[in-house]
């Protein structure tokens, strides 16, 4: 069989038709560079530490050139900053989104468990023990991590609560004391257990199983 027949039998281009030009590569948006820095930076930060990262070391592991790097964002403190910024705002959306549904027990259950995603991966937890360990050299990385994350999320979770109890679906004295505290019940065990070396980060099933129990069990104590 020629090679001809053969590309046309297993649905090829035919050779006769010459060869393709190579034409212009496809060019990746800022907003996907972005992306793929922002997964690489927190590789970097959660396993070398906030001081042996650097901006070099974060476009090696992304893929892209330093001086692409610098042209989306202008330093390691930025850097930060941003990717911290990026995870949580899909959270807010997500919880915002979920915020109107008729469903109480559905919607905050799938908040939990996109807040789950948030707090119990494992390079996160591994982040937050840099960050621990590094506040007192850097103490602006522990202040933007409480301010952009874990403040962020917190108010988040509490303005979803308010919205269900104006749709008299729950009553609560204090909706941001209790966020915190549906939170902590969400997070704090899990994570403590991994920062102690006791067991690994929760899988995605055990992290979505825990936020069914959670919803459940912080609405069979304020749901109307």
């Amino acid at each position: 069989m020629t090679i001809a027949k053969l590309n046309e039998t297993e649905g090829c281009p035919d050779a006769a038709a010459g060869p393709r030009g190579r034409g212009r590569p496809q060019i990746r948006s800022d907003e996907e560079t972005r992306a793929i820095i922002f997964d690489a930076a927190r590789s970097e930060f959660a396993h070398s530490g906030y001081a042996a990262t650097s901006m070099e070391s974060v476009a090696r592991r992304a893929g892209v050139s330093t001086k692409t790097l610098y042209r989306l964002i202008p330093n390691k403190a930025a850097l930060f900053e941003a990717m911290v910024t990026n995870r949580i705002d899909t959270f807010v959306s997500v919880v915002n989104l979920g915020a109107c549904k008729g469903d109480v027990e559905a919607a905050l259950t799938e908040a939990l468990i996109t807040c789950g995603e948030l707090l119990l991966d494992g390079e996160v937890i591994a982040l937050q023990r840099v960050i621990l360990g590094d506040s007192d050299k850097f103490p602006e990385i522990a202040k933007t991590f409480y301010h952009k994350a874990i403040r962020r999320t917190e108010d988040a979770l509490a303005d979803w609560l308010r919205r269900q109890q104006n749709r008299g679906f729950i009553a609560l004295n204090d909706a941001q004391g209790a966020a915190g505290m549906l939170l902590g019940m969400l997070a704090f065990q899990p994570q403590r257990s991994v920062m102690f070396g006791h067991r690994p980060a929760p899988t995605k099933d055990e992290r979505e199983q825990r936020a069914r129990t959670c919803a459940k069990l912080f609405l069979s104590g304020c749901r109307l």
